[in-house]
């Protein structure tokens, strides 16, 4: 069955996918999934990977920057490039990218060839991302476009609560490039899933790449990027390094390391859930809740550094609030993007990854100047902070040109 996905914004067709809605929802997640665990794996086992290299975890933590950067440059390189595919053709090849970017990580002898694995592996990540978002979003009604999306980004949250903390068991046991194969595999997998119940959309041959970059020029598609890639920031700043803090100053057995693990991740699931519940009711208060929210939780951090149930509580409440915000800036770009729905959305997981790239640097420059673990906390909160006052300007400038409503886009 082929079907045309390409709906401007304000269309109220909805896809049936070839096998039903609910196994390509599934497929979609265990998408994010996957690729979910490929990204966060090596916070959890950052430890164990520094050793292998003989790094420092200070400079073991530039692989984590390294995937970044491959996010921030692929998405719209990828996008750009892809306009004229389908977005199950996109889907497809960004899959066969991720699983080869995943086989080099294991191959690689030098910590700098791992970097250059690691950057490669991200470039295919924010289109994922983005892409399955805004199918999932053409299959519901205008009014369920958060829940459809905060359920297919689930799947992130469902990376920190099982396939990071595994990442991190296989890490320790059988090495972190065994870690990394198993992710490959799975990718492969996916890529199954994709090609058997993701419907065969009608690639678009006379699409232009400009269509895309015009979504840039949009004021308000702008500040919601600028508000994920800063106000996403204190999460990371908090997570890289969250092994370290449990090790170095709550000193935790190691078998309670892997079980903040899993309460980060039940903290991700929770906030997507709650974050996409929100926005199809309210799309302003859930961003609003959600940086501020975390900028109150990130400042008990330091505060409860030495007390394993009070950070544990911490640890469940700051990704709770931090990953509301992500359906409700997806849906947000969905709403102004125009005909650059595509690149908008790939580019909020591009801001997801600077925001990645800048709280783990932040960490970084905070330890290395001696500031002290508690510090994270500190750092992470005025990200909080900033990414609220970019949403702020936003609403102002919106109201300002007399906007009272917004365009209701489905992808």
């Amino acid at each position: 069955m082929t079907t045309d996905i390409h709906l401007s914004p304000g269309d109220a067709i909805r896809i049936a996918p070839p096998h039903g809605r609910r196994a390509a929802l599934f497929i979609l997640t265990f998408c994010t999934f996957v690729v979910g665990t490929g990204e966060f794996a090596i916070m959890g086992m950052l430890p164990e990977f520094a050793a292998s290299l003989h790094l420092s975890e200070a400079d073991a933590g530039y692989a984590i920057t390294a995937y970044a950067l491959g996010v921030v440059v692929g998405a719209p390189l990828i996008t750009i490039l892809g306009a004229r595919l389908s977005r199950r053709e996109l889907l497809l090849g960004l899959l066969v990218l991720f699983v080869a970017g995943n086989v080099l990580s294991v191959l690689m002898p030098t910590a700098g060839l791992v970097e250059v694995a690691r950057f490669i592996t991200g470039l295919p990540h924010g289109a994922l991302f983005g892409i399955s978002a805004l199918v999932a979003a053409s299959m519901v009604e205008p009014s369920r476009r958060g829940w459809a999306v905060g359920r297919v980004l689930s799947g992130i949250a469902i990376s920190t609560l099982i396939g990071a903390p595994f990442s991190t068991f296989a890490a320790d046991h059988l090495g972190w490039r065994v870690a990394y194969l198993i992710i490959g595999v799975f990718g492969l997998v996916t890529c199954a899933g994709v090609w058997r119940y993701i419907p065969a959309d009608r690639p678009n041959r006379t699409n232009s790449p400009l269509r895309e970059i015009a979504a840039l020029g949009n004021a308000q598609v702008l500040l919601t990027l600028l508000t994920a890639a800063v106000g996403f920031g204190g999460m990371f700043a908090l997570y890289a390094y969250l092994t370290s803090v449990l090790e170095n100053v709550t000193h935790v057995p190691e078998w309670m390391v892997m079980l903040f693990m899993i309460v980060w991740g039940m903290g991700m699931l929770a906030g997507a859930n709650i974050g996409a519940w929100i926005v199809d009711r309210n799309l302003d208060l859930a961003v609003m809740l959600a940086l501020g929210g975390s900028a109150a939780v990130m400042l008990v951090f330091p505060v409860v550094l030495h007390n394993t149930t009070g950070l544990m509580i911490d640890v469940f409440l700051v990704p709770t609030f931090v990953t509301a915000l992500g359906p409700a800036l997806q849906t947000r770009l969905m709403d102004f993007a125009g005909d650059g729905q595509t690149l908008a959305a790939s580019l909020n997981h591009s801001a997801f990854n600077i925001a990645n790239a800048l709280g783990a640097s932040l960490g970084s420059m905070l330890l290395a100047s001696h500031f002290g673990y508690g510090s994270l906390g500190i750092g992470g909160a005025l990200l909080s902070v900033a990414g609220l006052l970019v949403y702020l300007v936003a609403l102002f400038l919106l109201r300002k040109s007399g906007a009272t409503e917004i365009r209701q886009g489905i992808g």
